[in-house]
Order: C-alpha cells, then sequence, then structure tokens
C-alpha cells in the first residue's frame, strides 16, 4: 500500500482564522475534516517570518542552524530536507505553490528584476521537487518571474496585476501607523486568483499521477498574508465588523483610521481563508476520486500568523501569541481520532512526522560530514497521533531577528517606544514555550546589561498582558526556561558547509 502525503500550507494565518479552533472568527469545513484526525492547540512556528519558518519545516532544524534567521538570503543547498529522503525512498514529490526558501534579491529591487524559478526550475529541484510550480507570493510577484506570473503573462494580465499590488498592498510596515495596505478587492477574475490557480495546478497534477508509485505533495497558498485581495464574492460572506477588540495591553492606542484599516484587513483575510478552504475542499474531492484517500496522510498548517493590530502590532516577526502560535490539523490514515492536542509542537516536527510516516526517521536529514548536520530537533507526532503518547516535547523553541521588512528613514527609538515596556523590546528575540508559559529574551543588549525579559502565564492570562518575569511565584518556572532556552542554544549550532570542488584524486596521483 503506497503510504502519500498531502501538505497544505497557508501563508501568515491566525489560529483562530480555522473553524475548528477554540474562539474561531470564520467556518472552514474542509480544513475541519482534516482536523477531525487531531488537532494541536499549542503549535508554534519555530521563527515567524516567512523564509525562516519555511525552511525550519522541511529540514527539520532550527533557523539558526540553517542561516535563515531572518528573511534575507536563500536555504543552502547542502542542507537536507525531508523531500530529498523521499525521494530516494522513492516518491515523486511535487512542490505547488508558494516555496520562499530563498530570498536572493533585497526589497528594493526593481519591478521585474528579481527571482526567476521558471528559468530556474533545475535549481529550485534541488531542494527536493520532481515537479515544480512555485508561486513566488503576492507582493513578491511584482518583482519575480515565477510559474504564477508566467500564467498570468500567458494571459495577458502580469503588468495589470503587478500594478494592482503595487498601487493597492504598498510596502510592508510593522505598526498600524504604517499600514499601508488598502485591502483592496480582486478586481480580476475569480479563475485567476493566484489561490485559484494553486489548486488547479493541484488538481491536474493528482489526476495525472502514477497510481503505482507513492507521492508528496505540498499544496502552499500565498493568502491570508497581505495584500489584503480576496475577492468580492469572499467578502461578501462577511460583514465588515468594527468591533474594537484589538489587544493593546501596553497604554498603545489606535486612531479612527488605524481602525478602520484594520477593520478592512480582518475581513479580507477571513475571507481569503474562507476561499483557500474552498479550494482545499477541490483538492480533496479529487484526491478521493483519484482513489488516493485512503492512503495518503493529509496535514494542514501555516508559517506563522498575523498580528492584525494587536500589541500595536500587524504582520509579524514578534513573539506574541497571534504571530508564532499556528493552526496545525492532521488526518492519519486508518487511526482513531484523536481530537484535540494541548501538547507542545514545533512546526519543524512535520519533518519527522512525514518520514516516520513513509517509514525513514531523522538521519536521513542528517549528513556524516561536514560537522553539527546530526542535530536534529524535529520529532515526530506520530506517537500522539496513533494514541501511544500524549506529548512528544515538553516545550517549543522560537526564535527572530526581524531586520528586513523596515520603512526608510524609520526613528528606531520611536518605533520600540510603540512596543510598550518602555522600548526595550528590540527585533531580536528567543523564546521558549509550553502549553501555559511564555518565556521571552530579547536578544539587543549591550556589554555589561542585562538582556530584557518577559514571563507569562499563559494558561491564566492568554492574551500575554502582564509581565510576570519577577514575581517570586514564577522563579522556579522562569530558571526552568532559562535552562531550556540555554540548552538549545548551547546544542544546535549552525550546520558547517562546503563549496570546494577541487580534488586532488583528479591528478591520479596515489
Amino acid at each position: 500500500m503506497a503510504k502519500n502525503i498531502l501538505l497544505f500550507m497557508t501563508d501568515q494565518q491566525r489560529t483562530e482564522y480555522t473553524g475548528y479552533a477554540p474562539g474561531s472568527v470564520v467556518e472552514t469545513p474542509n480544513i475541519d475534516k482534516i482536523a477531525a484526525g487531531a488537532y494541536f492547540t499549542c503549535c508554534n512556528t519555530t521563527n515567524p517570518i516567512c523564509t525562516p519558518a519555511r525552511t525550519s519545516l522541511i529540514t527539520g532544524r532550527y533557523s539558526r542552524q540553517i542561516g535563515t534567521l531572518t528573511m534575507a538570503g536563500d536555504l543552502f543547498p547542502q542542507i537536507p530536507t525531508f523531500m530529498q529522503a523521499l525521494q530516494r525512498g522513492g516518491y515523486r514529490t511535487y512542490g505547488i505553490g508558494k516555496y520562499h526558501y530563498n530570498q536572493t534579491f533585497p526589497w528594493s529591487t526593481p519591478r521585474g528584476c528579481g527571482m526567476d524559478p521558471v528559468a530556474g526550475v533545475e535549481d529550485e529541484k534541488q531542494f527536493g521537487f520532481d515537479v515544480v510550480w512555485e508561486t513566488a507570493g503576492k507582493q513578491q510577484v511584482v518583482g519575480n518571474y515565477c510559474f504564477y506570473g508566467d500564467y498570468l503573462q500567458k494571459k495577458g494580465l502580469l503588468s495589470k496585476v503587478r500594478d494592482f499590488y503595487q498601487q493597492s498592498g504598498g510596502i510592508n510596515g510593522d505598526t498600524p501607523d504604517h499600514n499601508y495596505d488598502q485591502a483592496a478587492p480582486w478586481p480580476f477574475a475569480e479563475e485567476d486568483y493566484v489561490d485559484v490557480v494553486t489548486a488547479r495546478v493541484a488538481c491536474e497534477q493528482l489526476h495525472r499521477h502514477p497510481k503505482e508509485q507513492p507521492f508528496y505533495m505540498m499544496v502552499s497558498f500565498c493568502g491570508p498574508h497581505k495584500p489584503y485581495d480576496a475577492p468580492q464574492r469572499y467578502l461578501d460572506l462577511f460583514p465588515l465588523e468594527r468591533e474594537e477588540n484589538f489587544l493593546l495591553p501596553d497604554g498603545q492606542t489606535l486612531t479612527e483610521t488605524e481602525k478602520e484599516t484594520l477593520y478592512r484587513q480582518r475581513r479580507s483575510a477571513k475571507a481569503m481563508v474562507r476561499l483557500i478552504d474552498d479550494q482545499i475542499g477541490k483538492v480533496l474531492d479529487t484526491l478521493a476520486r483519484e482513489g488516493f484517500c485512503e492512503d495518503t496522510l493529509v496535514l494542514f498548517v501555516s508559517d506563522h500568523g498575523d498580528m492584525l493590530g494587536d500589541h500595536y502590532r500587524i504582520q509579524k516577526g514578534v513573539p506574541w501569541r497571534q504571530a508564532m502560535n499556528v493552526p496545525l490539523a492532521i488526518r492519519l490514515p486508518g487511526a482513531a481520532p484523536i481530537g484535540r492536542s494541548d501538547a507542545p509542537v514545533e512546526i519543524s516536527d512535520l519533518a519527522a512526522t512525514i518520514l516516520e510516516y513513509a517509514g525513514m526517521d531523522t538521519a536521513a536529514l542528517s549528513r556524516a560530514w561536514p560537522a553539527y548536520h546530526d542535530r536534529i530537533p524535529s520529532r515526530s507526532l506520530l506517537p500522539i497521533l496513533e494514541g501511544r503518547t500524549a506529548r512528544c516535547r515538553d516545550f517549543c523553541y522560537s526564535e527572530s531577528d526581524f531586520t528586513e521588512e523596515r520603512v526608510p528613514g524609520q526613528d528606531w527609538e520611536e518605533l520600540y517606544a510603540k512596543r510598550g515596556a518602555g522600548g526595550r523590546r528590540k527585533n531580536a528575540w528567543q523564546a521558549i514555550v509550553t502549553e501555559r508559559s511564555k518565556y521571552i529574551k530579547y536578544l539587543d543588549y549591550e556589554l555589561g546589561q542585562e538582556p530584557y525579559e518577559e514571563f507569562y502565564l499563559t494558561d491564566e492570562d492568554p492574551g500575554e498582558t502582564c509581565n510576570c518575569i519577577a514575581q517570586p511565584r514564577c522563579q522556579v518556572l522562569v530558571e526552568e526556561a532559562r535552562r531550556r532556552l540555554a540548552y538549545i542554544t548551547d546544542h544546535y549550532p549552525a550546520a558547517q558547509l562546503t563549496w570546494c570542488t577541487a580534488c586532488a584524486a583528479r591528478r591520479g596521483l596515489r
């Protein structure tokens, strides 16, 4: 029996933007079908930024180990991925949708002068895909020429879509007063919307796949990431709610203009999720129609969340729950449903889970040389899914150094002040998360200074509003979190890489 694997992925989706989640704000009947097997309430991204999170997922490693701490640069091809291991095991592998394993060009690169995955398709295959159909992302299609861009060009739409994204999406921001997205509805045919095209390509590839060969397929959607551009038909499903439920615990305030922008963006994010859920339904229907359903492990996850105004932040890159906590649902064929799990889980654990399901282990992600390629933190979730254990780890680790998305001429001290805590929340941080607590250490401190730390009892303070770092009742837990953080940073160094190609053996002088 073939053990097929289907991974659905979204970009920048909050956990409550799934129907099955506690406190849900949107119905997602097709994602809920996956969650009927299992869903994880304490799944955390290893880095709440696109490239670091996505490269961590496919390598089973922390972003500190693979040189993707922020969204600048590329995943080096020498870092093993689980797709490469699956290929060696006889799988046919499909990468359909957004990858974002590479960020070769800076954000200031002129329009149409970025990456070209279509021309560089053989390079993209090095990550472990037999079939590549890569979307750069909605904003990224302005600079890059991906397979979705090629689709638009052939329909005479590329220039118009680039115009739309430049006009409606604008540049990225980090706080509600630097929030440039207009949440304008998609003005073209719905059939040409990126996530609709992505699902259509996935269905076509499932239909063509040879039945005798096992497959791995990633179907990676670009939404609900900004630009908030849901088609009008989906926007009409959601009234524009002007509920002032923004979480602003540090004395921050929102102007009426800032609130109105966030209201529109939240509405569009919900509408995009509904659209994606419909596309997932189409792929699941195709999976069943082709006879693969009973033999396929199905997973649903996002790379990170979206602040959407909470803590006076937008987008990502911060250690708050809205950015770090991500939806994860898994349907394991033949297993009894386990439903909700509150166990700590990292998105890096999907690598070990997929490999174990395929009859491999994390040794497939390792290399004998050079050093530190055997340090694989990924843990398989199969023992949880099969009801053999309640957890695979006691805590999660996350980190970031969000440096690349800043407004030109940014007043750094002003920005830090907006984040609260007396301006001590800087860009670089590390965090330890359990199902009941969160510890954060900010790294931008001077020699001779103590780093700024925060500790939250999230079971009683889910909004993370009360820093308990100095409370006597928390000192045992704080010290435990510090030891855990030290263990991670001490035991998971950056992997060593090679580049020299000259070899003396070619001279034949032995």
